[in-house]
């Protein structure tokens, strides 16, 4: 059997696989704050993984109460430059790119012989997937050693978040290539911000152990309860967030979705395999044909 047909084998068995059950187990592992517990999984996790602490606000583990505390810790000022320029966009996230690209219409990339469309990745709502006909996508895998906080690429004004309901396939490229429609079918928060370059969407995808998404508007939003898709409508409101401004975190990794209309370019290296870090520029956008800052 060769490699391709193992990970055909492995997607197939992960049909079966108890996502949600896992995912809760985890959540109320990674909260435990009995020192006894949390500090060897961490030590263990940063031997096993290689984690760069001295990039971290708090380098000693002991500042951590829980696992979950240091999966999502905050790194030291300047640990990440943000990309200057009113109109370059800066990358949301750590991690590595998996694809980036234009929308053909309404379908969106995910790996050879797989697409999915932007109105199924966003809910169904097709007023929202019309915003971004022949757009520009870019999907960006958080490794679990990666820094797990998500950042606005631009400046943005928050009107919509709609949580979708699915299941927890894990996010990793193996299930990336053989499991059809993958990031239309987990569970996933839909973010639209208002921008210069237009409207956005930043979707955060979950995935199997990640027992969590946050963001900094709403707190916690998954787990979930119910399993209808919700809206949550801020148009009336005024959440703005600056470029390189913390919006969502991870509790365990997973994948970011980025949305933009046509008039966004992504860099020439910006492309499927890159590392990534958040801040980073990848890509810039126009107005009526011209650079902002022109």
């Amino acid at each position: 059997m060769d490699n391709n047909q193992k990970e055909k084998l492995k997607a197939t068995l992960f049909y079966a696989f108890p996502h949600h059950m896992v995912s809760r187990a985890v959540y109320f592992a990674t909260r435990l704050s009995s020192p006894s517990i949390a500090q060897p999984m961490i030590n263990w996790f940063i031997k096993k993984f290689n984690v760069d602490m001295s990039e971290a606000e708090f380098p000693d583990t002991k500042a951590y109460q829980t696992f979950n505390e240091f999966f999502t810790r905050p790194l030291k000022a300047g640990a990440r430059p943000i990309a200057t320029g009113a109109d370059t966009l800066a990358c949301p996230a750590d991690g590595t790119v998996s694809e980036t690209g234009s929308i053909h219409d309404d379908q969106i990339f995910q790996a050879k012989n797989h697409h999915y469309t932007v109105k199924e990745l966003v809910g169904g709502d097709e007023a929202l997937a019309s915003l971004f006909k022949n757009g520009r996508f870019a999907t960006v895998y958080l490794a679990p050693f990666n820094y797990h906080r998500m950042h606005m690429p631009m400046d943005g004004l928050l009107k919509k978040m709609v949580h979708v309901p699915g299941r927890l396939f894990s996010v990793a490229q193996w299930t990336v290539r053989n499991i059809p429609r993958l990031f239309a079918r987990n569970e996933r928060l839909v973010c639209l911000f208002s921008t210069d370059a237009g409207p956005i969407v930043m979707v955060l995808v979950g995935a199997i152990n990640v027992a969590a998404i946050e963001t900094v508007w709403s707190g916690l939003v998954t787990p979930p309860r119910g399993k209808k898709i919700s809206n949550f409508d801020y148009s009336d409101t005024q959440n703005s967030y600056k470029k390189g401004e913390e919006m969502g975190r991870f509790n365990m990794g997973s994948t970011v979705i980025l949305l933009t209309p046509p008039n966004v370019e992504w860099s020439a290296e910006f492309r499927a395999g890159l590392v990534v870090k958040m801040g980073e520029a990848i890509g810039h956008f126009t107005v009526d044909g011209a650079s902002t800052t022109h």
